[in-house]
């Protein structure tokens, strides 16, 4: 894919930011969709897939019955549950590693590979990242005091003040990537991350980290 694309059949609107929206008790991967699209809106990733004025998207999963529409309303970009009119592009994706496609797309290709590229925005610096998770996460019931993440390369951060402790190691970039929500915490115990803590703290932080890939 290539790294910059354009759209000259399509006009692109000009303000900086694209109001995305999601339906009423959304589903998990519509609230996953939009909150990723939203990071796209706020790193200025992009733009030029999410200021397109005109078009609509099917995401669906690979493995589950998951699906949603991405659709292009000229104000908004609106995300709901399911595929109820015929899109202007399909794309299949693996929704445990931030989107990657799989296979190859169906109808405006170009719209598709954008798509792709508007759901896989740059992480943060895990530091930021971890951060930030702590930031919207502390108020959670049972949540430990401090948080410490050890990084592979030998950083340490540690966020908070008290007597209860959860440590959680790892790669960089997989660090990154659950406190951002872009990697599911259950799958990156699978994939290197590392954790420290009682059953009832796994449980706890479980709930944080579907509170930040879920933006409930």
């Amino acid at each position: 894919m290539a790294e910059i694309m354009t759209f000259p059949e399509v006009p692109v609107r000009e303000c900086s930011a694209f109001p995305i929206t999601i339906e009423d008790d959304a589903s998990p991967v519509v609230r996953l969709i939009g909150r990723t699209l939203r990071d796209s809106v706020r790193t200025g990733h992009a733009q030029e897939v999410l200021g397109r004025t005109v078009g609509t998207v099917a995401v669906r999963s690979h493995d589950t019955p998951q699906a949603a529409t991405i659709s292009f309303g000229g104000k908004t970009i609106a995300v709901t549950g399911g595929v109820v009119i015929e899109p202007g592009a399909t794309v299949v994706v693996d929704l445990r590693a931030r989107f990657a496609a799989v296979g190859e797309p169906d109808g405006d290709v170009v719209l598709a590979d954008g798509i792709l590229r508007a759901l896989a925005p740059p992480l943060p610096h895990w530091r930021e990242a971890a951060r930030h998770f702590w930031a919207v996460t502390r108020e959670i019931p049972g949540i430990p005091e401090v948080l410490i993440v050890e990084a592979a390369s030998r950083e340490r951060a540690r966020f908070g003040d008290g007597a209860t402790e959860y440590l959680m190691a790892g790669p960089s970039d997989l660090l990154a990537g659950v406190f951002s929500g872009a990697d599911d915490f259950a799958a990156s115990l699978g994939a290197g991350l590392r954790v420290k803590g009682t059953l009832s703290q796994l449980s706890v932080m479980t709930a944080a980290s579907w509170r930040v890939r879920f933006d409930v």
